[in-house]
């Protein structure tokens, strides 16, 4: 009974407070402010987008098993096609999400009644710019996963645009180039970005500034075989300002601290999920060693990567890959056992520590680019190999000498060999990765299904997929089954400019112009 009491009279006392107050104010949820201040949004939108993006699923199960960095040990489904629906459901919706965060933060910052009070957090101009280059950074990793998507009717579900329409992919990436255009040019570097919440660049305008004319440059190299206007694209960039080294690196550093901790930390440490381990093709690509079951030459063969100690670790004294896309009841104990056992609080790769620095964009990468962009110069070549074994190594705690592997792989610089550096360094960056092998046809150490992965007990266990890709890896990723319903006429439209009409894994993007007859295209 005296519960009973208490509980009376604290209701009255609390009917009593609340009809003395403005009732709209006192039913506000402070969990849901209707304002949050716009360094907050840029905190919880970039740790949204890197949780999302690198992480065991997104990554683990896609991106860096598509161009075979990483094969999964124990169920390799995912390493041949076969999608979960669920899954990729869920990454659509997700990474929407965070860009509707992003055009938030564009909007506060724009709007007349609040752009004053936002510019408490950095200059306006400034805020709105990095929001941009970000939001750019990840609509490239959505197109270039599933293909057309929507984008100019995106995030406006404020304005009654429940339905927006699949844009081209073309499109698409001619709105992304200017967007970083727009955005470089607004920049005023006396300015901060952010006075705090940004994990990427704290703050700094400058830098900013440089990823997106160094992103313009990536989107620009991806376009060199279907746009003539490439090279200006990437002069202009140029004339603007690129990374400059290491210290520009766009990179998102995860703290050691729960709950900061790196997404791929907690899918081994936390969840004590043991999936995956590195591939024996990219193995074999570090150690300089040929694939002898396929029949593929190295271009230097015999000289060991000084970065396969940073990427991998050894067992027993050896270092030996998964092999790839095979049947899950074709692993084997001694497969395993061989390779590397990434689960062990002593002896683990780089990539799962805690506070591991995932690499958005690097000077390395900008570096490659350029080397293509000058005609495979020797110059950009080599620095961007030793940017690469810098960043690495500065990561992983000991930077190896890496003047001597530099001469041995630099004899000649030409599309392979710089693809083959290239694919070296993105290790980690899957999403990127993928896009390059789909646009140049290299490393062409990559499997493609039917190709033999390995021989067990004196059988040939070809990469064999569980799903249609016409000879070739995975092209795309289909459209989520969730928009068939959810946004019906729009899914239906985009799905019959697919190849054969059908939601399917094998539709090119734009610019893959591949052809068996010519599987690696000159640049335009």
């Amino acid at each position: 009974m005296k519960s009973l009491l208490y509980k009376f009279l604290f209701v009255t006392a609390l009917f009593t407070a609340v009809s003395c107050e403005d009732f709209e104010t006192v039913n506000s949820d402070p969990n849901n402010p209707k304002e949050v201040p716009t360094n907050m949004i840029m905190a919880g939108v970039q740790k949204q987008i890197m949780d999302n993006v690198y992480d065991n699923w997104f990554s683990g199960r896609q991106s860096l098993v598509y161009s075979q960095y990483w094969a999964q040990r124990n169920y390799t489904e995912e390493d041949r096609y076969q999608i979960r629906e669920s899954v990729n459901n869920n990454y659509f919706n997700y990474l929407y999400q965070s860009a509707a965060n992003l055009e938030e933060i564009i909007k506060l910052n724009t709007d007349e009644a609040t752009a004053v009070k936002m510019s408490a957090y950095g200059a306006n101009a400034n805020q709105i710019a990095a929001s941009k280059i970000l939001k750019v950074w990840l609509f490239q990793v959505m197109t270039d996963t599933w293909g057309s998507i929507p984008y100019t009717e995106a995030s406006k579900l404020k304005e009654g645009l429940y339905y927006p329409k699949y844009d081209d992919q073309k499109e698409i990436y001619t709105s992304l180039i200017k967007e970083l255009t727009d955005a470089a040019n607004m920049i005023d570097e006396s300015e901060p970005a952010f006075v705090s919440g940004d994990r990427i660049y704290g703050g700094d305008a400058k830098k900013w500034k440089r990823f997106a004319n160094s992103l313009k440059c990536r989107l620009a190299i991806h376009v060199s075989k279907v746009d003539s206007n490439w090279k200006t694209y990437i002069a202009e960039a140029l004339a603007s300002g690129v990374f400059q080294g290491n210290a520009d690196n766009a990179a998102y550093q995860y703290s050691s601290t729960a709950p900061e901790q790196c997404g791929f930390y907690i899918g081994y440490f936390e969840d004590k999920r043991n999936d995956f381990t590195i591939t024996r093709p990219f193995v074999d690509i570090l150690k300089g060693q040929r694939d002898t079951l396929n029949a593929k030459s190295h271009p230097w063969e015999g000289v060991i990567d000084p970065r396969l100690p940073i990427y991998t670790t050894s067992r027993n004294g050896a270092y030996v890959g998964m092999p790839y896309g095979i049947p899950s009841n074709t692993v084997t104990s001694a497969m395993r056992n061989a390779a590397p056992s990434w689960y062990s609080t002593t002896n683990h790769p780089l990539c799962l520590n805690a506070d591991f620095t995932v690499p958005l964009m690097t000077y390395a990468e900008l570096q490659f680019i350029l080397c293509e962009y000058k005609g495979y110069t020797a110059e950009e070549y080599k620095k961007g190999i030793q940017a690469s074994i810098d960043y690495w190594g500065t990561l992983f705690g000991s930077v190896p000498d890496a003047s001597g592997y530099i001469d041995a792989v630099s004899t000649t610089v030409n599309a392979e060999t710089l693809a083959l550096q290239k694919y070296i360094d993105l290790y980690m960056n899957g999403t990127e990765a993928w896009v390059e092998y789909r646009r140049t046809g290299y490393p062409t150490q990559i499997l493609k299904p039917g190709e033999i992965s390995v021989i067990s007990g004196g059988e040939e266990i070809p990469f064999s997929t569980l799903s249609d890709t016409k000879g070739d890896i995975i092209s795309r990723v289909k459209y989520p089954t969730n928009e068939s319903t959810l946004n019906a006429q729009s899914f239906t439209d985009a799905v019959a400019k697919l190849q054969d009409g059908s939601n399917n894994y094998y539709s090119k993007m734009f610019w893959d112009v591949r052809t068996t007859s010519n599987p690696h295209p000159a640049n335009k």
